[in-house]
């Protein structure tokens, strides 16, 4: 009995590091898609908008 409720606590542990590396990966991916450029390109519109915005 006491080394099921080892292993339900080891599953429960699993999945969430599971959940956590999927989303890291699902997150690099989306990040990919993105050409480099085109994100410094609208990072400095982004930027310069603020920088206007300021009294």
């Amino acid at each position: 009995m006491e080394q099921e409720k080892d292993n339900f606590w080891l599953y429960i542990g699993g999945i969430i590091v599971a959940a956590i590396v999927g989303v890291f990966l699902l997150k690099s991916r989306e990040m990919e898609s993105v050409p480099v450029k085109a994100f410094e390109e609208t990072r400095s519109q982004v930027e310069r908008q603020i920088q206007n915005a300021k009294p």
